[in-house]
C-alpha cells in the first residue's frame, strides 16, 4: 500500500480525520488502508466514540454538523438538539468507498474479538499486520 492510517484513539475526530482521509485519498488513486487498534477497535466493536474536550461542548458539535456535508459527512438529529455528525455512516461510507479497514493483531486478541469483528474489517495475522506497515510508503498514527 502507499498509504496507511492508523487510528487508535476512541475519539470522533480522529475516525473522522482518518476516514475523511482514507475516502479521498483512495478516490485519488492511492492505495491506502486503515489499521484500526486500540481504543478505537473497541469502539467500533460495539463501544463508542467520544469527543475531545475543545470539541465537546453542544456549541461547538453544532457547528460542526452544520458545517459536515461540506466536508462529505452526514449528520444525524435533523436540525434539533440532537445533532451530530453520523460516526456510524461515516464508517459504512469508508466501506462503500472501498476503503480496506484491518484490526490490529494484537488488540484483536486482548479485546477478544478474533473470529468476531464486524463486517468490513478484516482480520489480520501479526507477521501481515507488520508486512503492511514495513511496506507502506507512508504510515500516519491518529490523523
Amino acid at each position: 500500500m502507499d498509504l496507511i492510517l492508523i487510528c487508535r484513539d476512541a475519539l470522533a475526530n480522529s475516525l473522522v480525520g482518518n476516514l475523511v482521509l482514507a475516502m479521498e485519498a483512495k478516490k485519488a488513486g492511492t492505495d491506502v488502508g486503515v489499521i484500526i487498534t486500540e481504543e478505537a477497535l473497541a469502539a467500533m466493536t460495539g463501544g463508542t466514540f467520544c469527543w475531545p474536550r475543545e470539541l465537546k461542548e453542544q456549541v461547538m458539535r453544532y457547528k460542526m454538523a452544520d458545517n459536515a456535508a461540506a466536508v462529505g459527512l452526514t449528520t444525524q438529529g435533523g436540525r434539533g438538539d440532537g445533532r451530530q455528525i453520523n460516526l456510524r455512516q461515516l464508517i459504512t461510507a469508508a466501506k462503500e468507498a472501498g476503503v480496506p479497514m484491518f484490526a490490529c493483531p494484537v488488540w484483536t486478541a486482548l479485546l477478544g474479538l478474533k473470529g468476531n469483528l464486524p463486517e468490513g474489517i478484516k482480520e489480520v495475522e501479526l507477521p501481515e499486520a507488520l508486512k503492511m506497515i514495513t511496506e507502506a510508503k507512508k504510515v500516519i498514527g491518529s490523523f
